[in-house]
């Protein structure tokens, strides 16, 4: 049985009705028109083309250029929005909460007049290979993961990676914010355990692991298989017998090559696990493994002497991926040490969640259209991706309430699974009517006069470059040529 929330329809409804108030009152100006907005990309039949569309539902009550207004001269508190999602009944793996964080991009490729873009990775479909950069402008989102088989995710923040952004800084700076406020809306308590953190191998794990050490989170990352860790330094006993003529002991071990199995000792905890779509999983987990870290790039700054990160390095074998394609093995670090067995399955088991994000970043793009606006503003691509947030999670609380609006030929819904995020949008239309409304009634209005027939525009907008306006020093040379 498949549950996202354990509440009942009643408080369902409840939950939905307090988050459509307090959502209104996150906004200002245009308010009633954002709010309408967001009512509209719930209530569209099919996928979002383009957003005037939205404008010829029936729950859009305004024209189409109070849509565009909305979302050029709106008004959003992102703060307050931010404590309200952080607030919501959240899932949870066994009582504890588990995060994911990745980033998604909003290509914009022919916008040059657009502001702040950067180049933005994009995997090609036929290998590493076929990748390219893409000028864009990439959101950071942070989300909730669920424990069941679901697509369904709950997004607590979005930040837009600027030119001048340091993404490592900016995702730590992110995530301890999030759970900050988790922790201030008593989603988090003393004596619970950690909040997991789950990430992919774009992230610096061990780096963020180090920023965020005074809050209560594990971090989970995935490592490249080129990568090469240190055991711990061996005790002054140990030291003194292998080296009789003394000298100043050493701060690392051994060196642990992932690629070279010879480097491997006895692993100190193994499980295996059968599973549904991969078969037979083993994993092997090592102790007090850490970086040999070096002062350049990302610590080129820290004065002091560099730190000795250890975690627990978990490797992951599966007889075989879905479709029985072949599995390479994965690659896990965790910020935690001493993990019994129960916890290395858990750091692999949550993430493989993590891909659950991946579902939601296709609903925004394919069903809710967050890619579609052609916006030249990238304030207004903020408040839009907002929108699709708040409407992503309204979905998520009419889950228990929504009525299988099923097409004859997709498949029958189990009884007691909750329904896709793309059926639970295809009921909502039946929902809203029996929800709060708090938009007002639109005025009746004339338009404006707009520009004279005959003028022209004599101010032609801007061109602006793509790319980081910042660079860095990665060396510590290159750091003292810039302070000269």
């Amino acid at each position: 049985m498949s549950v996202l929330v354990p509440v009942g329809e009643g408080k369902a409804f409840v939950e939905l009705s307090r988050f459509r108030t307090a959502f209104y009152g996150c906004l200002s100006a245009r308010a009633d028109a954002f709010f309408e907005l967001t009512d509209a990309l719930l209530c569209a039949d099919g996928p979002v083309r383009t957003p005037v569309e939205l404008s010829l539902t029936a729950e859009h009550r305004r024209g189409y250029g109070s849509l565009y207004g909305a979302l050029n001269h709106g008004r959003l508190d992102v703060d307050r929005l931010r404590d309200l999602l952080a607030s919501l009944p959240l899932p949870r793996f066994d009582g504890r909460i588990v995060l994911t964080v990745d980033v998604s991009p909003w290509l914009r490729s022919d916008a040059a007049c657009s502001p702040e873009r950067l180049f933005c990775l994009v995997h090609g479909r036929n290998g590493r290979s076929s990748d390219h950069v893409v000028p864009g402008w990439p959101y950071s989102f942070v989300a909730v993961l669920t424990p069941d088989r679901t697509s369904w995710t709950q997004v607590l923040d979005a930040v837009r990676l600027g030119p001048t952004d340091d993404a490592a800084a900016v995702t730590a700076d992110q995530l301890r914010a999030v759970v900050e406020r988790l922790i201030a809306a008593g989603q988090w308590r003393d004596g619970d355990r950690d909040v997991l953190v789950v990430m992919d191998a774009g992230y610096d794990v061990m780096r963020l692991a180090w920023v965020l050490r005074d809050l209560p989170v594990e971090l989970v990352g995935r490592l490249r298989s080129d990568r090469a860790l240190r055991r711990p330094a061996p005790s002054l006993k140990e030291y003194a017998q292998s080296y009789p003529q003394g000298g100043r002991p050493p701060r690392h071990g051994k060196e642990f090559s992932l690629a070279r199995p010879e480097s491997w000792p006895e692993p100190s905890v193994v499980t295996v696990n059968d599973t549904l779509r991969y078969g037979k999983a083993e994993a092997q987990a090592w102790d007090r493994l850490h970086p040999k870290l070096q002062q350049r790039s990302a610590w080129i700054d820290h004065d002091s002497e560099l730190p000795i990160i250890e975690g627990t390095l978990v490797r992951l074998n599966v007889d075989h991926l879905p479709r029985d394609r072949e599995a390479p093995p994965v690659w896990l670090w965790s910020s935690a040490t001493g993990c019994s067995p129960a916890d290395v399955d858990f750091i692999w088991s949550s993430y493989l969640r993590r891909f659950d994000l991946e579902h939601t970043f296709r609903l925004f793009k394919q069903t809710l259209g967050w890619t579609r606006p052609r916006m030249r503003d990238p304030r207004a691509a903020d408040r839009w991706t907002w929108l699709v947030i708040a409407a992503h999670t309204q979905l998520r609380l009419a889950a228990p309430l929504a009525v299988d609006q099923r097409k004859p030929w997709e498949k029958v819904t189990r009884p007691g699974t909750v329904l896709t995020p793309t059926r639970v949008r295809r009921g909502f239309r039946h929902l809203r009517p029996h929800l709060p409304c708090p938009a007002r009634v639109p005025k009746p209005s004339r338009p404006g006069p707009g520009r004279p027939l005959g003028s022209k525009n004599w101010h032609p907008a801007t061109h602006h470059d793509v790319g980081k306006t910042i660079k860095r020093p990665s060396t510590l040379s290159e750091r003292d040529q810039a302070k000269r």
